[in-house]
């Protein structure tokens, strides 16, 4: 063997060597190294058959990795002098393949294929990477010379973070250090000891040399460091710069820890007391505070919306997190609550069942029903001011006025919202209010900009309203009672066959709606409805993600599969139903609660009047004359109109 410089032009990897491949192997970790000193340890080459251009070519048998680390950094330079005007085109002087770029080489004499993939081999595997505390005397000599941190982790290929790990065992007792190289201690405990200062240390060795007393390690070394409490500074809810409370923190620099609890704590608790306030401010009905020595258990809760009087719980842990449970009441609590709803499966008794709907497909199924339902109502306006007058009559969620909030969590339910049809034709129709109103054209909503709004007071809306035509005046009521309409209530039951709308006219399932089910047993009888029974049963027992892929496919008509047109989960239709017994839809249980009410008022209607009732109350009471009083701007009386319902 006998070592020589040979240009890259004349080297090549051989087919013996283990990294050989057509693609180029990753060289991120050396390539730093190779930027800033070169190629130091010299490649095994042997002589090739291949005859060069400019000399012997010769075959890489180990150094694949350093060879192509070379080619990189030369072609880099060769571009670096192009650029730089002292070269006119690549291939120059010092090009990667030009023969003047050299690498150190030590080369074999002819042998076997064998033996090549034997040295390949041996050349790979028989390193040993240098432990920390030898890294760490590497590095410190290194500063000593005058070097920066950027420089040594630019020439190692090693992150700033790792070289100030490294240089920071330095404030270890040197026995530490030495009991870390031999293994003796472990890279929890080492990290842990950094935390102490240097006679805390010594006394953890004076444990440690004691053969009666027992020295903690790992995790327990960091609760014998701290007395018990060990509060990490990132759980702080107050300005941890503005406190002045002192901290320790470790070598690694990535955890720090209060050095007084107890001042801690008197900040912490006053934070929580803050935080607990502006929840309350922001319409929760409560902020229940759960001390570090109780646990919140999520099992023993039910999710509940803020506007069905959810609470928020602020989790206080031990080591000083805080974590907060938004929108949750008691298992009690939600079951008075649900009165009258879906009972569970026969049997099953008081045991919680699992719903048959998430609460983010539930939100979904409510919103996309919701604004199908308040655009429907914009063709009928006379229905509007009946619902208008029983929703000032009877109070409801939203009369405040407000406009329905369309809250939801998921960017990607809010985003289908925002562009579905219904929701469009609504806005634009609101645009025009506004713009009769002579109101913001830009305004999100025509109701709930709040009291003494700029151009929103009674007296100048009621200036404006008197100028227009009658038709026109039903058409802003309309859309007010859809703005004002909650989501997910028995009215929307109501108000469907009425309007006698149908969801397949503005609604079509989306992957907001497909990606938020899970439920194997709801998504079979999907597959059954899409593409029908047989191919249901001969999927029974595919995963979910294959089952929604069939739905999918049917829905759109792919892969020669007839498209299935005007398709509405059960949930989304009006009447709704559910797919399993579980229960736990809520439009199914809103609808049953709005069918009770009808039915309770239709035998009183039939009481009272000893007649026989039309077929339909809501189109005989709307074939009646109904007189509309009209203000004048003076405040008088103005002519009495009489609306009819439309042919």
């Amino acid at each position: 063997m006998k070592l020589e410089f040979i240009a890259l032009g004349n080297l090549s990897v051989s087919k013996s060597n283990m990294r050989y491949a057509r693609k180029a192997p990753d060289v991120s970790d050396i390539l730093p190294t190779v930027r800033a000193r070169g190629v130091l340890q010299p490649i095994l080459v042997r002589p090739s058959n291949q005859p060069g251009e400019e000399g012997q070519c010769y075959e890489i048998v180990a150094g694949c990795r350093r060879f192509h680390a070379a080619r990189i950094v030369a072609a880099e330079r060769e571009e670096a002098r192009i650029g730089a005007g002292e070269l006119d085109e690549p291939g120059g002087p010092d090009g990667p393949d030009s023969g003047a770029a050299m690498l150190p080489c030590a080369v074999l004499d002819e042998t076997d294929d064998a033996s090549a993939v034997e040295a390949s081999l041996i050349e790979n595997i028989a390193r040993l990477d240098p432990d920390e505390v030898s890294r760490w005397a590497c590095f410190t000599r290194l500063v000593k010379e005058g070097r920066s941190i950027a420089e040594i982790g630019s020439t190692f290929g090693l992150p700033d973070l790792a070289v100030r790990r490294a240089l920071a065992l330095g404030n270890l007792l040197p026995r530490i250090r030495e009991m870390y190289r031999r293994e003796e201690i472990d890279a929890v405990t080492i990290r842990h000891l950094t935390l102490a200062s240097k006679s805390r240390q010594k006394a953890w060795l004076a444990l440690v040399d004691d053969p009666d007393a027992y020295a903690p390690r790992g995790h327990q070394l960091k609760s014998w460091l701290f007395n018990g409490a060990s509060i990490p500074a990132r759980h702080a809810l107050f300005d941890l710069a503005a406190s002045g409370l002192a901290t320790v923190s470790d070598l690694f620099g990535e955890d720090a820890y209060f050095a007084e609890s107890e001042a801690f704590w008197a900040l912490q608790n006053a934070a929580i007391a803050e935080r607990r306030a502006a929840l309350i401010d922001a319409g929760w009905s409560d902020a229940v505070i759960v001390s570090a020595d109780e646990h919140f258990h999520s099992w023993e809760y039910e999710k509940t919306a803020k506007r069905k009087g959810g609470r928020v719980y602020l989790d206080v842990r031990g080591n000083g997190e805080v974590v907060v449970h938004e929108g949750y009441l008691s298992r009690k609590e939600e079951a008075r609550l649900a009165k009258g709803g879906n009972a569970g499966p026969e049997g099953e008794g008081d045991k919680p069942v699992r719903a048959e709907l998430t609460s983010l497909t539930q939100t979904y199924v409510d919103l996309h029903r919701h604004a199908t339902v308040r655009t429907e109502l914009l063709a009928s306006p006379r229905l509007a001011l009946r619902l208008m007058v029983a929703h000032v009559i009877a109070g409801s969620p939203l009369w405040r006025v407000q406009p329905e909030p369309q809250a939801v969590k998921s960017d990607a339910v809010r985003q289908s919202l925002d562009e579905c049809r219904a929701e469009s034709v609504f806005d634009a129709r609101r645009r025009e209010v506004l713009a009769a109103l002579g109101l913001g054209g830009d305004d999100a909503t025509v109701t709930g900009s709040g009291y003494g709004a700029p151009g929103r007071n009674v007296r100048s809306l009621l200036a404006r309203i008197v100028q227009l035509p009658d038709a026109e005046v039903l058409d802003v009521l309309a859309l007010v009672m859809g703005e004002t309409l909650a989501a997910g209530t028995p009215e929307i039951e109501v108000l469907g066959p009425m309007l006698g709308l149908s969801m397949a006219d503005w609604w079509e399932a989306d992957d907001a709606f497909l990606d938020g089910l899970h439920d194997r047993e709801v998504l079979l009888a999907m597959v059954a409805e899409v593409a029908g029974e047989q191919i249901a049963a001969a999927n029974a027992k595919e995963k979910g993600k294959t089952l929604k892929a069939i739905i999918r496919a049917h829905l759109a008509g792919e892969g020669g599969r007839t498209k299935k047109e005007g398709w509405v989960p059960r949930w989304m239709a009006f009447p709704p139903s559910a797919y399993t017994l579980r229960g736990g839809v809520g439009t199914v249980a809103a609808h049953a609660r709005a069918m009770t009410a009808m039915e309770d008022v239709g035998k009183d209607a039939g009481e009272s009047d000893g007649c026989e009732r039309a077929s339909d109350p809501t189109d005989a009471a709307l074939d009646a004359e109904v007189p509309v009083e009209l203000v004048g701007a003076d405040g008088s009386p103005s002519d009495q109109v009489t609306t009819q319902q439309a042919a």
